[in-house]
C-alpha cells in the first residue's frame, strides 16, 4: 500500500507508513465471492436416492459424482458448496452396498423358517377343523342312537344335524376351494355303533378333496404337509397329526389289531 503523504509504498499489513509515519488508510476487506452449489454434488445426491428404488443401480454413478465433486468444491476456494450433499451421495451407496446383502442373506435364512411357521399353522388349523368335526360327531352319534352317520352322506348329515360349517370341512392346505371337504370317512365305520369301534380306530382322515370323500387307508392324503403326515379323528373323536411313517401302524377296521 502507498503512503498517500510520501508516497513509499508500504507491506500489505501495515497501519503506519514506515518512511513518515503517517497512518495509513484501511482498505475495507472484498465480500466473499457468492458461492454455488455444486452440480455434482446435486447430481450424487440425486443419485444416491434413485439407487434406494433401483436396488443400487445408480449407486456407481453417484459415487463418481460425489467424488468428483468434493475434489472440486475444495479446490474452489469457496466458490463452490455443497459438501454435505457429495459425502451423503457417497455415504449413502456405501452404506446400501454393504446393508443389502446382509439383508439378502437374512433373508435367505429367514424364508425357510418363515414358511416352516406357515406350514405348522395350517396343520395347527386343520386340526382345529377335524376337532370341531370330532365334537359335531359326538353330537350326531348322541343324537341317533351312538351309532355313526352313513359314509356316503357324512358330510351333508353332519352339516345339516350338527351345525358344521362349509369352512370347517375344508383343510387350509387345500389348494380347492370348490371341493366339499378335504377329509374322509372311514368307509369300515360306516353306520356303526359307536361302543362297537375301538376307541383308535380312524374315523375321519384328510384325502383327495371331494364330495362326501369316503374309503381307507389308499386314499390317505399327506401332501397338505408337505409329505410330513396328515391329522387323523380317532373313533373317540380325538384328534392328532400322524407322521407319515407310523400310518401303516393305524387301526383302520373294528376287528383288527393296530400295530
Amino acid at each position: 500500500m502507498y503512503c498517500p503523504k510520501c508516497g513509499i509504498e508500504n507491506p500489505v499489513d501495515e497501519k503506519i507508513c514506515i518512511s513518515c509515519s503517517t497512518p495509513l488508510p484501511v482498505v475495507p476487506d472484498e465480500p466473499p465471492p457468492f458461492a454455488k452449489t455444486s452440480a455434482l454434488a446435486i447430481w450424487s445426491f440425486v443419485l444416491a436416492i434413485m439407487g434406494l428404488f433401483t436396488f443400487l443401480i445408480t449407486a456407481l454413478p453417484a459415487m463418481i459424482c460425489g467424488i468428483i465433486g468434493l475434489v472440486k468444491i475444495s479446490k474452489s476456494n469457496g466458490r463452490l458448496k455443497g459438501t454435505g450433499l457429495a459425502i451423503a451421495g457417497i455415504a449413502i451407496p456405501a452404506v446400501g452396498i454393504i446393508l443389502i446383502p446382509i439383508l439378502a442373506i437374512m433373508l435367505a435364512i429367514l424364508m425357510p423358517a418363515m414358511g416352516k411357521s406357515r406350514q405348522l399353522a395350517q396343520r395347527i388349523m386343520c386340526s382345529t377343523n377335524l376337532s370341531g368335526l370330532g365334537k359335531a360327531m359326538l353330537v350326531y352319534t348322541n343324537d341317533y342312537n351312538d351309532t355313526f352317520p352313513t359314509a356316503e352322506k357324512w358330510c351333508d348329515l353332519l352339516i345339516e344335524y350338527s351345525d358344521v360349517t362349509p369352512q370347517q370341512l375344508l383343510c387350509p392346505g387345500d389348494v380347492k376351494s370348490d371341493v366339499q371337504s378335504s377329509y374322509a370317512f372311514n368307509v369300515n365305520l360306516s353306520g356303526m355303533n359307536i361302543s362297537d369301534v375301538p376307541p383308535d380306530t380312524v374315523l375321519i382322515f384328510e384325502a383327495p378333496a371331494g364330495s362326501n370323500p369316503v374309503g381307507g387307508p389308499e386314499i390317505l392324503n399327506t401332501q397338505r404337509h408337505q409329505g410330513e403326515g396328515c391329522n387323523i379323528i380317532f373313533a373317540d373323536c380325538h384328534v392328532k397329526f400322524v407322521r407319515t411313517e407310523d400310518l401303516q401302524t393305524l387301526r383302520w377296521k373294528p376287528d383288527e389289531l393296530s400295530e
